[in-house]
């Protein structure tokens, strides 16, 4: 056969392409002639429209709040409005964990995965139950303080208050836009024009990305508008604009709607033919870097092309790095059965968000893992609400090299099956952030992984004595760049005595919201005096922080880049001048709530030093 054969085919399915957008266009000519022709038509109500808040919320990734309260956690969300239309920073909220991207530029930072589809920038997610089942007309999410977050609505098929569970859950994408900044942090309604689904839903889920908000950004109650019966679509409710259609092939392709991913997974019968035209003059090599750029779901495609692309798109290299999170709505069983015989020598996995409400069982889990674990060096599960202790056992047995493990937010595995971790003293970065992990588990595991470098504790509220946790850190683990106890309960001065004796390599500390830490006892400017290499200190809403330990970190933190002292009222503009004039590179500076701290002050600070961003939120 010719060489030429595989440029005549290319040409063929130009020629396709052409056709089939000509042909389109067409279609939006008539649509468009006929949007005219009807647009005095009067649609017939079929259906009398329902209106209902959020029920109940049934899963998160984050939030600002704590465990045991409803101060600026999710579960505001649930109900009737609390704050709105009013504007401001308030506790009734739903608040998530991060803004900008100020946690993307600290010592803790992870890398991010290659081969992310630039259609998915999601960060965060809530689930939203609500009482009956509509079709969607509406979706009104009422946002009090900095808006603009939402980039992504979706609904699900499966009813959360069946009795029986459905034998398969679908989801699909309402609405979905690139992440926009927003002028202003004032309130605002929110009601994206939604598309039209052909099933009824009760459960919502909102994706977030903060990455352009200047603060946190609030969210105060979401409103489901829909009908009991499916609608018919009249000419002039179906005024859709006809030019998104290759926008919503685009999600259909990388979003939920990936109903043939499984199917691309797996083996197809291809025809080979004599040569591969250009193809066979390339390096192997270099075949491989280009197709290194291709999504994974364009990488299965391909792979259907012929038996040359099918064997360079199915080499173990193309999948060191996976990441599966894009694509959490459709992975499952089947999914990782057709992966395992390509990720043989996988050292990235990113399978956060994934295998909920039935899709991964723990038994497909343990086999993938045995067959793909041995080369893993980092593992991300947040939010993966089948894990259990068997999953964790599998982990250790099977990823005898793996150096991060993030569990963030998954909050169903059970306190005694953290012991497992313990095995893995290769373990370098470790995010137990809202697990149910118990003091016993985590003193052994601090006691094995020495190699510790990164830790987030955040919000782990069965840890009974955070005082002896610390001192076993300062014992055991002097690596440690990073440690994250936001909204831990019990630590006192010993306790950081103890870690800031112990781990003097310390770059970021996170004590937000630590109620148990009192400054007149020295412990912050003891700090300031251990830890030299601070570069990101949060002390939020720590009331007793004060000048001293304002001039302490001036003296002795002087890379210090982030600061967060929102709500003393212990510090003066003067020890704020002092601190500013010392650390060069300091860049965030929240004094929200500082009661010295007033409009005025923040003004003159931010003339005299321009390349710091000063937050100062505010209540209406």
């Amino acid at each position: 056969m010719s060489p030429v054969f595989p440029m005549l085919t290319v040409l063929s399915m130009f020629y396709y392409m052409c056709l089939r957008r000509r042909a389109r266009t067409a279609t939006r000519g008539e649509m468009n002639s006929r949007r005219a022709i009807e647009s005095n038509t009067r649609a017939l109500p079929i259906n009398v429209e329902i209106v209902q808040y959020a029920k109940e919320v049934l899963d998160f990734s984050s939030h600002y709040g704590s465990e045991n309260s409803m101060s600026y956690t999710m579960w505001n969300l649930a109900g009737i409005p609390n704050v709105y239309p009013s504007s401001g920073d308030f506790t009734q909220t739903a608040v998530f964990r991060t803004y900008g991207t100020w946690w993307d530029h600290c010592p803790s930072a992870r890398l991010p995965f290659k081969r992310t589809p630039t259609s998915f920038c999601s960060q965060d997610y809530v689930e939203l139950a609500f009482e009956e089942q509509v079709y969607p007309t509406a979706v009104h999410i009422l946002e009090t303080y900095h808006p603009g977050a939402v980039v992504r609505i979706l609904a699900c098929s499966a009813n959360p208050y069946s009795q029986n569970p459905p034998a398969e859950v679908r989801w699909e994408i309402l609405w979905s836009e690139a992440p926009t900044k927003v002028n202003g942090p004032q309130a605002r309604q929110f009601t994206p024009c939604i598309k039209q689904i052909n099933f009824p839903t009760n459960l919502i889920r909102l994706e977030v990305n903060s990455s352009l908000l200047d603060y946190y950004t609030e969210l105060d109650a979401v409103v489901l508008h829909g009908v009991k019966e499916k609608p018919v679509l009249s000419l002039k409710t179906s005024m859709i604009d006809m030019n998104d259609i290759d926008e919503d092939e685009d999600e259909e392709k990388y979003g939920c709607g990936m109903d043939s991913l499984n199917k691309q997974f797996s083996v197809v019968t291809l025809r080979e033919w004599p040569t591969n035209g250009y193809f066979d003059k390339l390096p192997y090599e270099l075949i491989q870097l280009i197709l290194s750029h291709l999504t994974v779901p364009d990488l299965c495609r391909l792979a259907q092309t012929c038996k040359l692309l099918y064997q360079h798109c199915c080499d173990p290299l193309q999948y060191i790095h996976l990441s599966l999170q894009p694509y959490w709505a459709r992975i499952n069983d089947t999914s990782l059965e057709y992966l395992q015989s390509r990720c043989t020598l996988i050292q990235w996995l990113n399978l956060s968000w994934t295998g909920n409400r039935g899709a991964i069982s723990v038994s497909g889990f343990s086999r993938f893992l045995k067959v793909c674990g041995s080369e893993l060096v980092r593992l991300e599960l947040s939010c993966g609400h089948f894990l259990n202790e068997t999953c964790l056992e599998v982990i250790t047995e099977m990823c005898p090299n793996l150096q991060e493990l993030n569990l963030a937010s998954c909050d169903k595995i059970p306190p005694q099956a953290f012991n497992h971790i313990a095995k893995v003293g290769s373990l370098k970065r470790l995010i137990l952030y809202r697990t149910k992990v118990e003091q016993t588990a985590l003193l052994s595991i601090l006691n094995f992984c020495s190699e510790l470098q990164h830790l987030s504790l955040g919000s782990c509220v069965m840890i009974e004595d955070y005082d002896l946790v610390a001192s076993m850190m300062g014992a055991k683990c002097k690596k440690l760049r990073s440690l994250d106890l936001w909204r831990c309960k019990n630590i006192t001065e010993s306790g950081i005595a103890e870690l800031a004796s112990g781990c003097q390599l310390l770059e970021e500390l996170d004590l937000g919201w630590c109620p148990t830490l009192q400054s007149s006892t020295g412990c912050f400017a003891n700090l300031a005096r251990k830890l030299p290499n601070l570069q990101k200190l949060f002390l939020t809403a720590n009331r007793s922080v004060c000048d001293t330990d304002i001039e302490e970190l001036a003296a002795n933190c002087t890379h210090l880049r982030q600061l967060d002292i929102l709500g003393t009222r212990m510090v003066s503009p003067a020890s704020l001048r002092k601190l500013l004039e010392s650390c060069k590179d300091l860049a965030l500076l929240d004094v929200s709530f500082c009661s010295q701290i007033d409009n005025r002050v923040v003004l003159e600070l931010n003339a005299n030093f321009p390349n710091v961003f000063i937050k100062k939120s505010f209540t209406q």
